[in-house]
């Protein structure tokens, strides 16, 4: 069993800033990935940031230069920082990790229950 507890969502004017984190715990082997991924009313959920276990990083275009996605692989934690945030970016964020629970088992995709960030205009 894994699980993942996020936390750091809130209300914020626009142009400000949130951290949210994510903690996994539980059967883990490795994490070979971590990301977000956001949910606004009426919209699909989509692709925010990941990071892959090698660091590489990638952004959605809406958020390049704003969101800035990290890792401390000791606390088996994933971060999200954003600043100059926008109404539009205001969805249910929700963190995801690729983990391998055993050595020669699959890996599976494992979501925390999302936290909610609303700006304000």
């Amino acid at each position: 069993q894994v699980q993942l507890v996020e936390s750091g969502g809130g209300l914020v004017q626009a142009g400000g800033s949130l951290r949210l984190s994510c903690a996994a715990s539980g059967s883990i082997f490795s994490i070979n990935a971590m990301g977000w991924f956001r949910q606004a009313p009426g919209k699909q959920r989509e692709l925010v940031a990941t990071i892959a276990s090698s660091g590489t990083m990638n952004y959605a275009d809406s958020v390049k230069g704003r969101f800035t996605i990290s890792r401390d692989n000791a606390k088996n934690t994933v971060y999200l920082q954003m600043n100059s945030l926008k109404p539009e970016d205001t969805a249910v964020y929700y963190c995801y990790n690729a983990i391998q629970n055993r050595r020669w088992g699959p890996v599976n995709n494992y979501w925390g229950q999302g936290t909610q960030v609303t700006v304000s205009s």
